[in-house]
């Protein structure tokens, strides 16, 4: 599971050895396996009463974006600047861009729990949050993990960091009983952050969950939901979002898809790797023309990414079929009395097409309008804005996601 040369039963070291914080002590937590057993009992029991009984749902908020805060505070020009350019890692290597990040929900870490609002994100495969021994700004301002408050958490001297395009976390891993959905999910690897960049002090949320495959994750920690595989916690090793336009509505749903929230039937798509959930995309085309990805390209499914990015060429010659006007910070201006003139853009992915129409591709930004169509690299990121549209199950037992039409405003 990649722990290297720590054990995780026979570990005696202090969190204090880890991040030489006085006044810690790490306690252990042989005896508490009463809660594996107890899942496991009730996973067997749901996958007899049947899948529509066996969905757990845990509700997603849809907040403002730290780009929106740091826009409302006044500072988002000056912090732009700072920026990383990501050049080609992206498609190798998890730097990830959260400024645009709007979707999170609630977990539980430790026993008690302690909560935390989390990202989940599709686009990278680590859990962390801030820990009460950083005095980071950003960490200032989100809850805090006290391993203290814990009566099974392990400490670990293995340090921890993962560097994104707009900054980085940095600390040490530890581990502990993680509460998702009501699943409860032991001997679960994650980041205390020690130090944490600018950006994460606009962030609404306080930390990430990610769940991409181990591939993605760094220090092989065994992602989240591999645990709740690996633990038999679930009769259907999936998961699906489903995102509204709304502050409350969207939701995470374990275990398999909710016929409440899609319409018609689920269209599967085999992955082409497994690391990001990375499928082949066919075309895409604007009335009947293809203006991007002519030979077939590359294309991840990504909760953790807002918008939706291709090729600098492709992205460039879409917004022009749209009838956007790319000013010099590369944002494709629309007229905002004009989106119900413009065309729809068209997906083609494994013999389905997926259409977005103009209000789903047109977002509001201040008093002008915009596309949501950006530059990045050579990888396709189909991200929330696609999702919104498409009800999106990722199933690890047959390694393919599913797309079927959302259904909008669902209860």
């Amino acid at each position: 599971m990649g722990y290297g040369s720590w054990s995780r039963r026979g570990y005696k070291g202090t969190f204090r050895d880890a991040i030489k914080a006085p006044g810690f002590q790490a306690l252990d937590c042989s005896g508490e396996r009463t809660g594996k057993r107890r899942m496991k009992l009730l996973a067997a029991l749901l996958s007899v009463l049947g899948l529509s009984d066996a969905l757990i749902s845990i509700p997603l908020v849809r907040g403002k974006s730290a780009q929106q805060v740091m826009q409302e505070k006044g500072v988002w020009n000056r912090y732009k600047k700072l920026l990383k350019s990501p050049g080609s890692s992206m498609a190798t290597v998890p730097m990830r861009n959260y400024l645009d990040v709007q979707y999170y929900g609630v977990i539980g870490i430790g026993s008690p729990p302690q909560s935390f609002k989390v990202a989940f994100d599709t686009g990278s495969a680590n859990l962390w949050v801030p820990s009460v021994f950083c005095k980071s700004p950003a960490c200032l301002e989100h809850a805090q993990f006290s391993p203290n408050k814990s009566r099974t958490f392990m400490a670990t001297a293995t340090p921890f960091g993962i560097e994104y395009v707009t900054g980085s976390v940095t600390g040490v891993l530890g581990y502990d009983l993680v509460t998702v959905g009501g699943l409860h999910v032991e001997d679960q690897g994650f980041g205390l952050t020690q130090m944490e960049s600018t950006f994460e002090e606009y962030m609404q949320f306080d930390g990430i969950m990610g769940l991409a495959f181990p591939s993605m994750s760094e220090d092989e920690v065994t992602p989240v939901f591999d645990n709740i595989m690996q633990q038999n916690l679930l009769p259907n090793n999936q998961f699906a979002f489903y995102l509204s336009n709304s502050t409350a509505g969207s939701v995470l749903t374990l275990g398999g898809a909710d016929p409440v929230y899609y319409t018609g039937s689920i269209n599967w798509i085999p992955l082409s790797q497994e690391n990001y959930w990375q499928i082949n995309m066919g075309s895409v085309t604007v009335n009947g023309s293809t203006v991007a990805c002519v030979d077939s390209c590359q294309a991840i499914v990504d909760t953790g990414t807002a918008l939706l990015y291709g090729p600098t060429a492709d992205i460039n010659n879409i917004n022009g079929w749209v009838g956007g006007d790319v000013d010099k910070n590369g944002d494709a201006i629309v007229s905002c009395a004009n989106v119900h003139l413009m065309p729809d853009v068209v997906f083609s992915i494994y013999g389905y097409t997926f259409t977005l129409p103009a209000p789903a591709y047109v977002r509001q930004v201040g008093s002008g309008c915009q596309t949501v169509f950006k530059p990045l690299n050579d990888l396709w990121i189909l991200g929330d804005v696609f999702i919104r549209e498409f009800y999106t199950v990722f199933n690890r037992d047959t390694n393919m996601v599913g797309f079927a039409k959302a259904v909008h405003n669902a209860p």
